[in-house]
């Protein structure tokens, strides 16, 4: 067994130590704090490539998000009858259910949903942090742009794959191998 008081004297010793250094407020409200460029902060939604496909409201483990559409006629010239598309008409995300997963914006296979940095939007009240498509589409603004790709890194595969039917290699791929000899 130990020295009884051993650990309080240690807590006591990491109490004295910490109380001797400055300290590093942020003055949050007056200073905007140093955010890394791809914070996520709120889901973003560009509406224009959203097909009402359901797939982040169905994917959504909260079940936070509420989408409502209605399908409307194309007449397409040439074609044999007219086509009909998704509208959508609501799209709303409650954020005070919401618990950040981003599992969202993985599922859409269109990109319509994005990581916004924009992290003050608080309510005093709670049925306020429901947002609508038009608050999700001005956040769009606050999306920044993708990284750029690095050149001397592998090649997307629908490039590679485009290059090869062309003949040629995908840029920065490396050489193709020659075809092998008949045994």
């Amino acid at each position: 067994m130990g020295v009884p008081g051993a650990g309080l004297a240690k807590g006591l010793a990491v109490t004295l130590k910490t109380m001797t250094r400055r300290s590093h407020t942020h003055q949050y409200p007056d200073v905007a704090p140093d955010l890394p460029p791809r914070s996520r902060g709120v889901i973003a939604l560009l509406t224009e490539n959203c097909t009402v496909c359901m797939l982040c409201a169905r994917e959504c483990p909260d079940w936070c998000i509420y989408i409502d559409s209605h399908k409307e006629e194309v007449v397409v010239p040439g074609a044999a009858r007219p086509r009909q598309r998704n509208v959508l008409d609501r799209f709303d995300i409650d954020f005070s259910l919401c618990m950040y997963c981003g599992i969202c914006i993985e599922a859409c296979p269109f990109d319509a949903l994005y990581w916004s940095p924009e992290f003050e939007y608080a309510e005093y009240d709670i049925k306020n942090l429901l947002h609508d498509k038009e608050q999700l589409g001005e956040w769009m603004a606050t999306v920044p742009a993708p990284p750029a790709h690095d050149p001397h890194g592998e090649p997307a595969k629908e490039e590679a794959t485009a290059a090869k039917r062309a003949g040629g290699d995908a840029p920065g791929a490396p050489p193709a191998r020659p075809p092998r000899a008949p045994r």
